[in-house]
């Protein structure tokens, strides 16, 4: 059994081949291409991206403090981000085997319940700041 240490740094650098801005540039496109994905296949990306184009808007015109709207906005799109994260779990295990499997279904359900969380996070947070 080879017992000596992995430099995982090193093994994983082989693989990204850039630095500096071209990797910020390559970085970001890769990134809009994650979000036009999602916007394309995600039937539910596209519900939050229309829940937080009424939520932003109606955050700018409270009359809160701008801490509290900031709160406000943070949490709208953290629902994005967690169903964007939800979509890549089922992605990635559709990627696996489309077979049903106990597990598959432990991770999907995990990456379910992290966007509902998400959700009554908005809920909550929004009646908080205004009741």
């Amino acid at each position: 059994m080879n017992t000596e240490p992995i430099d995982c740094k090193a093994d994983t650098q082989a693989f990204k081949g850039r630095s500096g801005l071209g990797r910020i540039v390559h970085a970001t496109r890769y990134s809009m291409a994650g979000l036009k994905a999602a916007y394309a296949g995600e039937a539910a990306f596209r519900q939050l991206l229309l829940l937080n184009l009424m939520l932003i808007p109606l955050a700018c015109l409270l009359d809160v403090s701008r801490s509290e709207r900031a709160i406000l906005i943070m949490v709208a799109i953290l629902a994005l981000i967690v169903e964007l994260l939800n979509s890549a779990i089922e992605a990635a295990i559709d990627r696996i085997s489309l077979a049903l499997h106990p597990l598959s279904k432990c991770a999907k359900d995990m990456g379910s319940a992290a966007q509902f969380l998400a959700l009554i996070l908005i809920v909550v947070v929004w009646a908080v700041i205004l009741l």
